[in-house]
């Protein structure tokens, strides 16, 4: 799965260079460049050891990696069997071949704060796609009609399910 950039992103921390900015005129060397990196790390993962990371892949004394504000850190939320057997379960009957695997979500939410406040949280969008055809954020970002339906009935039934219907 760590092939699949997408997927890649979401087993791992990552940190990508977002904004850059340098320099003060076309035709001249900057005497000052600044890069803002986004890092998105995976929970139980110190801080200071992303930090570190990147100061040692830098490699060089004179570029200061100073962070930007204070990550909201929290342990990942325990498989619950309930909830991962009933996931498995439904999405045999709706995905028959898909394999069900935890990963961190690449988006923000507030899951930090609910696990902090000791509430496991889960997140889980049912929604079936290709892989290969993933428009997020695109400027043709969209979601296939049939996986809208799809995803919306396998909610439903998942919600049932987790509250003790059938």
């Amino acid at each position: 799965m760590s092939e699949n950039p997408g997927y890649n992103a979401q087993l791992r921390t990552t940190c990508v260079a977002t904004m850059l900015e340098g320099g003060h005129a076309i035709n001249a060397l900057p005497q000052l460049a600044t890069a803002k990196v986004n890092c998105r790390i995976l929970p139980g993962e110190p801080v200071d050891g992303v930090q570190a990371t990147i100061e040692r892949v830098l490699a060089d004394k004179q570029i200061e990696v100073t962070p930007t504000g204070k990550a909201v850190l929290s342990p990942p939320s325990p498989l619950n069997e309930e909830v991962m057997g009933s996931i498995e379960k439904l999405s045999k009957e709706f995905w028959p071949n898909a394999e069900i695997v935890p990963t961190m979500s690449t988006g923000a939410t507030d899951g930090s704060y609910l696990r902090n406040a000791g509430i496991p949280t889960y997140g889980h969008s049912g929604l079936g796609a290709d892989v290969d055809d993933n428009r997020n954020h695109g400027k043709d970002e969209r979601v296939l009609v049939k996986s809208f339906y799809e995803g919306e009935e396998y909610l439903y039934r998942l919600v049932k399910m987790l509250a003790g219907g059938k």
